[in-house]
């Protein structure tokens, strides 16, 4: 079965660093960075989880994922508290990561419930509440593992209504998806991407728009525009990024960088961050 998650975790990758390993007690507020996303383990306890109007109850061992800066809070036990292991989360390329944008504001899943999972868990908090030698660089790789694991588990089980994944999730058009993050330099016809999912023309064409939102030309013009934005923050050459994102030239790289983000990639490039120039 074609990999649907290769081409997206090579180009723009998702790394966590740890920031909590044991008891919060009480109320604990964790205010948005406007940069990363979080993702909570919560091994044992209670938990009261509140974010904007809306708030969730946690009553057994379950995964919190906020896959873009949100703020929320934590109320558990003021004596007891919850066990928990939680990790900031960079998705490469930031607020333009496919995998970030794609996902709901929040994710709760139980721990038990998601397969394949568990010995990594076991051993991520094993790690975690020790104090072993090099103990936050293996809990930290271990959350990126658990997070493409919830990727998976959220393609598989289809929960991902619209958007990229939900896509991702159905047995056809996955295939031409995949195609199209595989070969983004290619000039896909709606035929050919078509016989990839293995269906007409029409009912392609219907279904994708159906489950992924917008069309199949404007899901690949988003995913080169993406795929040209990762390569600018890398200090790559407009005309090189060109032609390796399906644009004969420098200006027509440039018009479609314009339509699609209403500036140039000079301009949009001179707004980033001064570390993401380097």
């Amino acid at each position: 079965m074609t990999d649907r998650l290769a081409a997206l975790m090579l180009h723009f990758p998702v790394s966590a660093q740890m920031f909590n390993a044991g008891a919060l007690c009480g109320i604990n507020a964790l205010e948005s960075d406007r940069a990363h996303g979080q993702l909570h383990l919560v091994r044992s306890g209670a938990v009261e989880v509140r974010y904007g109007k809306e708030s969730l109850h946690v009553e057994r061992p379950s995964l919190l994922l906020f896959p873009r800066p949100l703020t929320h809070t934590f109320v558990t036990d003021p004596e007891r508290g919850a066990d928990m292991v939680c990790a900031n989360l960079s998705f490469e390329g930031g607020a333009g990561n496919p995998i970030a944008s794609a996902l709901p504001d929040v994710v709760c899943l139980p721990l038990d419930g998601i397969p394949g999972a568990g010995p990594v868990l076991s051993l991520l908090f094993e790690e975690a509440f020790e104090r072993r030698c090099g103990r936050v660089a293996l809990v930290e790789r271990l959350f990126e593992v658990v997070m493409i694991q919830v990727l998976r588990q959220l393609m598989e089980s289809g929960e991902v209504k619209g958007g990229m994944l939900s896509g991702l999730s159905h047995p056809r058009l996955r295939n031409a998806l995949v195609a199209m993050h595989e070969a983004p330099a290619r000039e896909w016809t709606l035929e050919e991407l078509a016989s990839a999912a293995g269906m007409s023309r029409s009912v392609f064409a219907t279904t994708f728009r159906q489950k992924v939102g917008i069309t199949p030309g404007q899901y690949l013009q988003g995913w080169r525009m993406r795929l040209a934005q990762e390569a600018l923050r890398r200090g790559r050459p407009l005309k090189v990024i060109a032609m390796e994102v399906g644009y004969g030239s420098e200006a027509a790289l440039s018009r479609a960088f314009k339509a699609q983000s209403g500036q140039s990639p000079r301009e949009w490039k001179s707004r980033l961050p001064m570390a993401a120039h380097d």
